[in-house]
């Protein structure tokens, strides 16, 4: 890809409304489920790492080990940022078994056909008490011209997702949907997006997140309703979302 590409995706990690409170709910969920403890220094890796804005909220629980399957992101990354990227892919992880305390794929395995292998190869790497947590997009409903830019085989319920795990003989002890308060929103957009051709709503990458200026007037107001779910997460589980987290101890 162009390194324009990457570029742009470093700044939307950083600055776009979904990319910011996703960040916040994933340490919130984290934290809850895990049993965080700041005395307590932990071995994370974090796969899918992009251009490292994951790796670097996680290194809040301890040593982050960021690997990413885009070779010339990891160049990226390296060469631009000076972030240290290991270029590997989720369906054979270069670690020893039980190496890591916590393993987390946010938005990832839904980009690998083998799925099932993913969450082996994650449950492999976990140490025996460790938790593995992922973030999924739900619903093949919602699926548009932003899944096939990102390059997904598939979108997911929280039941196929919960068949995942517990045919690695993996439970989970958190699952919840969230970006839910924008559903409908999102929903009606990317219906109505499916009629109208993709150069006329769409630059760059071509995601979603491309769609308005990560510093304008609509992206505050989209984290600002994004940002409640921070305070309700804290005491129930969505029916329903544009996204799923989903956590399992080892």
């Amino acid at each position: 890809m162009d390194k324009n590409y990457y570029k742009e995706y470093f700044r939307l990690e950083r600055n776009h409304w979904w990319f910011k409170i996703r960040g916040r709910i994933i340490l919130l969920l984290i934290d809850k489920n895990f049993g965080y403890s700041p005395k307590k220094s932990l071995k994370v890796l974090n796969i899918g790492a992009a251009t490292g804005k994951t790796s670097e909220i996680l290194s809040k629980y301890g040593e982050v080990t960021s690997l990413e399957f885009d070779a010339d992101c990891c160049i990226f990354a390296k060469n631009e940022l000076g972030l240290d990227i290991i270029n590997g892919s989720i369906l054979a992880l270069p670690f020893p078994d039980d190496s890591f305390d916590l393993v987390c794929a946010f938005d990832v395995i839904e980009h690998v056909e083998n799925d099932l292998l993913a969450i082996s190869e994650m449950k492999r790497v976990c140490k025996k008490g460790g938790m593995l947590t992922v973030t999924v997009p739900a619903f093949m409903s919602l699926w548009s011209h932003h899944d096939i830019v990102n390059q997904h085989y598939r979108r997911y319920t929280q039941t196929n997702l919960i068949k995942l795990f517990t045919a690695n003989e993996l439970n989970y002890n958190k699952l919840t949907y969230y970006n839910t308060l924008l559903f409908i929103p999102i929903y009606i957009f990317r219906v109505l997006s499916k009629l109208v051709p993709e150069k006329w709503i769409r630059s760059g990458a071509g995601s979603d997140a491309t769609i308005t200026s990560e510093n304008g007037l609509f992206n505050t107001l989209m984290e600002k309703v994004f940002s409640l779910e921070l305070y309700l997460l804290k005491f129930l589980k969505f029916p329903f979302g544009v996204s799923i987290y989903l956590s399992s101890k080892k």
